[in-house]
């Protein structure tokens, strides 16, 4: 076994239990609620250890459009074993309160 097998035979499978759990620590520096209860993440899927997002922002001039996919980005790029990952803004279908969890609608008051 050549030493590449050797290094990629020990890299588990990044889990999508793992990828939530990091998106769950972004946060829109409006609204004091994660991107993921917030439902702005519309797609996610991991596979083989690379990551692809599809998301969305609050409003299309929503001031955090310029960081949030960074930081959505970079924080799963921090998982270990991940290889890559690609985070897709758009903006259909819009944005819309409905697609929020319900501990989102709690925390900000719409239940």
């Amino acid at each position: 076994m050549s030493e590449e097998n050797k290094i990629s035979s020990t890299v588990a499978e990044v889990s999508r239990d793992e990828v939530i759990k990091q998106i769950k620590t972004c946060y829109d520096p409006e609204i004091p609620v994660d991107v993921w209860e917030l439902g702005l993440i519309y797609e996610l899927t991991v596979v083989m250890n690379n990551v692809y997002v599809r998301m969305t922002l609050t409003s299309p001039s929503c001031p955090a459009a310029g960081t949030l996919p960074g930081d959505v980005e970079n924080k799963i790029k921090s998982i270990p074993g991940v290889k890559d990952v690609t985070v897709e803004l758009v903006w259909d279908p819009p944005y819309n309160t409905s697609m929020m969890s319900e501990e989102a609608k709690l925390e900000l008051g719409f239940m």
